[in-house]
């Protein structure tokens, strides 16, 4: 019989790029599983404003931009699409309307997201139909409420979210993309007291525990998968001598579930820097970090036998 593989990635954060190599991941490492943990969408909206004299006006990274022609901005979209952020191409007179009141900014936020991650269940749907690929992919704590309505409409992909799932005849998973609460509030940042009873829930309707996989995004607390630069009140980097003081950032919740559940293998996300691989106690816990604003697609390979991780790298690409 087939071993399980299985290739997790996590934190794409809108960048295409990054999504097609996921659709594609199973090709390239032969995988019958893929595992997308969260934090999908994108963070910004690019404008690129069309001049009386029909050029185009952009700033991209900081970098202010004119664009001659069509041809010009069409290569710009691609480009601001694959790093993850929103293109809009649109008119002086209307960006200045967007900008003047704030939920004319978040109405077309919103468009622009749901747009895209409709777009890539589209095309999961037609790189992954009868494949034999289960592919699975879950909000993070960045994404917005609607991500999980785009989600469950799609005919093949899955969205794990506070279920219990089966990756095969021997190992379920369990999934939540909620993380503890982030100096930024986002959308699925809720309390350790919270994120406890949600794990505690799901938890609960696993028959096997010993064969389980806790697909989190949040990593578990100082376990190395989750050290990232301190932040300050005003959320600046602390610098000490001229080196940023790093410091945890995971979740005590999931790390104490981690420790009293003891599952076989713990997939995270949440803290693109951290990349790595620990065990605690007898789980193998993997955060295969993120890169995604260059288009690269950081993740892990696992092969699953029916009662252990066999074998699990770590690649990029």
């Amino acid at each position: 019989m087939r071993m399980t593989r299985i290739f997790f990635a996590t934190d794409v954060h809108g960048s295409e790029r990054c999504f097609l190599k996921f659709t594609n991941a199973w090709k390239v490492f032969e995988a019958n599983v893929l595992i997308l943990g969260g934090d999908i969408t994108g963070k910004m909206v690019v404008p690129i404003v069309e001049m009386p004299d029909g050029k185009f006006k952009a700033t991209y990274l900081g970098k202010e931009m004119t664009l001659k022609n069509r041809d010009k901005v069409r290569e710009l979209e691609k480009s601001i699409t694959d790093s993850g952020f929103y293109p809009y191409v649109t008119t002086k007179a209307e960006i200045e309307k967007i900008c003047a009141k704030k939920p004319e900014q978040d109405k077309l936020m919103e468009r622009l997201m749901k747009e895209r991650m409709e777009k890539w269940m589209r095309i999961a749907e037609e790189r992954l139909a009868g494949k034999g690929v289960k592919c699975y992919i879950t909000g993070g704590n960045d994404d917005p409420a609607f991500v999980d309505t785009i989600l469950a409409k799609s005919s093949l992909v899955e969205d794990p979210e506070n279920k219990v799932v089966e990756i095969d005849k021997d190992h379920e998973m369990i999934s939540s993309g909620f993380s503890n609460m982030t100096p930024w509030c986002c959308p699925r940042d809720i309390t350790e007291e919270e994120l406890a009873k949600k794990i505690k829930a799901t938890a609960s309707k696993v028959k096997n525990m010993k064969n389980c996989i806790f697909n989190f995004h949040c990593p578990p607390y100082d376990s190395g998968l989750d050290i990232c630069p301190k932040l300050d009140k005003d959320l600046k980097p602390v610098i000490i001598g001229g080196k940023n003081v790093m410091a945890p950032a995971g979740s005590t919740s999931v790390r104490a579930a981690i420790e009293k559940y003891q599952p076989l293998l713990g997939l995270h996300g949440h803290i693109h820097e951290a990349k790595g691989f620990t065990h605690i106690g007898r789980t193998l816990c993997i955060n295969p970090g993120a890169e995604y604003q260059e288009g690269i697609l950081r993740g892990a390979v696992i092969d699953l036998d029916k009662d252990r991780v066999k074998n699990f790298v770590l690649v990029s690409g």
